[in-house]
């Protein structure tokens, strides 16, 4: 058996140049074997480097706390479904829209909506990949259909998910969004879309352009990875655009971790102690805006 090889960060540097760009697996594979020294070594860093649902979930599918269930819209006569957690027993709560990394929506960020739900919200992980098919259970796959969207026609169907979730019968009507990777760039979209959108909290998210910041109209949580090169490159000049335009944000750097430390799934990049702090200022900003 061919040991696993020590995680480098080079090693997650290139899965994650991997996975947020156009270099195929075999050319990926190849670079992981120069890096890890063989062929065999690669195979076995890579086990590590994926995500591994079965190895993680925090909230069980059928938690007797809650209701869950596939709900569906429609926007420009295509149909998007989502999955919708709440607690049993009914009452009127503030709502919050859960998006997805670039691998669709999986078993992760069900369990994320399932956790939100938990913490006494009405919890809705809408699926972008809806349009074409929706998420398949090849997460490369996944990853290869979230570049064939229309990036216009996806905040339009993104956007609809607010007002979708807000007339619930159980919701109060305060709507926030909290998103992850793609997700989070999702989030900083919406927040200046034009939306009723409450507050949003984007995790390690791609910024918007500096000129789109005056219409940013939702407080803003904003959770970075402190070894998040590429996403980093952006913060500064993002940061002074909402200071000038005297936007509501507050910014938290985690500074050892890596892109997608919330991700429990995934071994490499998991990090405990910041996933749970920035979980625990999640919730508080949440409940500051939009109620409990």
């Amino acid at each position: 058996m061919t040991e696993v090889p020590a995680i480098a960060q080079r090693h997650i540097d290139l899965y994650d140049e991997f996975t947020h760009g156009t270099m195929s697996w075999r050319d990926f594979m190849e670079r992981l074997a120069k890096l890890a020294g063989s062929a065999a070594a690669a195979a076995a860093l890579v086990q590590v480097l994926q995500n591994n649902y079965a190895e993680a979930g925090i909230v069980p599918e059928d938690d007797d706390r809650l209701v869950t269930e596939v709900t569906t819209y429609e926007v420009d006569e295509t149909t998007m479904s989502g999955h919708l957690s709440r607690l049993k027993g009914g009452g009127k709560r503030p709502a919050v829209i859960v998006i997805h990394e670039n691998r669709g929506l999986n078993p992760h960020i069900k369990d994320v909506a399932r956790r939100t739900a938990l913490e006494g919200f009405l919890a809705f992980a809408p699926d972008a990949l809806s349009p074409i098919g929706g998420t398949p259970a090849d997460e490369d796959r996944a990853r290869e259909m979230i570049y064939e969207l229309d990036p216009d026609a996806t905040l339009a169907r993104m956007a609809a998910s607010v007002p979708l979730i807000a007339g619930h019968a159980e919701s109060t009507g305060k709507v926030g969004a909290i998103g992850f990777c793609w997700g989070g760039g999702m989030v900083n979209k919406l927040a200046a879309s034009g939306t009723s959108l409450a507050a949003g909290v984007p995790y390690y998210g791609r910024q918007i352009p500096v000129e789109e910041v005056p219409k940013v109209t939702a407080p803003l949580c904003l959770h970075y990875a402190g070894l998040d090169q590429r996403i980093n490159t952006g913060i500064e000049e993002f940061v002074a655009a909402l200071k000038a335009n005297q936007k509501t944000f507050e910014l938290h750097m985690y500074e050892d971790a890596n892109h997608a430390f919330n991700n429990d799934t995934n071994e490499a990049r998991y990090d405990i102690v910041a996933a749970d702090l920035a979980w625990g200022r999640t919730i508080a900003f949440l409940q500051r805006y939009l109620g409990t």
